[in-house]
């Protein structure tokens, strides 16, 4: 599995979002700014986060994009699946015959596939908001 630039930027757009939009919706020009990410290629990636339900969109003056959600109920692998699609490693085929696919798949495949979901779907937005803090500021404090 590889992550591609619209994976990782789509992340680090997010974590920009969650931490710039508590008081108004944050616009693509902003987040290309601080991020130094081509808005062009954040509208590409903003228009499958939206599609996908994870951040609304506003028009006009005071337009721009705010989360759809708490940062607690979003998680990476939403981020990920919304602009990489699966991330399965192997894609499970139907094997009927060959006992030594069954194995592989079995005993290797689905066991990495589902380590991999359950890593990215346990990481929250607000996990790496917090973490973000944490690295820029190093006496941050965070209260529930």
């Amino acid at each position: 599995m590889k992550i591609s630039t619209k994976g990782r930027y789509g992340l680090k757009a997010m974590i920009d979002v969650a931490v710039y939009s508590s008081s108004e919706n944050v616009t693509l020009k902003s987040i290309s700014e601080r991020e130094n990410i081509s808005e062009k290629y954040l509208e590409q990636i903003f228009s499958a986060l939206r599609k996908n339900g994870l951040v609304n969109s506003k028009k006009g003056a005071q337009g721009g994009y705010s989360l759809s959600d708490s940062m607690s109920k979003i998680t990476a692998g939403d981020i990920l699946r919304a602009l990489e699609g699966s991330l399965n490693v192997v894609h499970g085929e139907e094997i009927e015959d060959d006992l030594m696919e069954k194995c592989i798949q079995n005993n290797l495949w689905d066991k990495l596939n589902h380590a991999i979901n359950s890593l990215v779907d346990s990481i929250t937005l607000e996990d790496l908001v917090y973490e973000y803090n944490k690295y820029k500021n190093p006496n941050y404090m965070y209260y529930i």
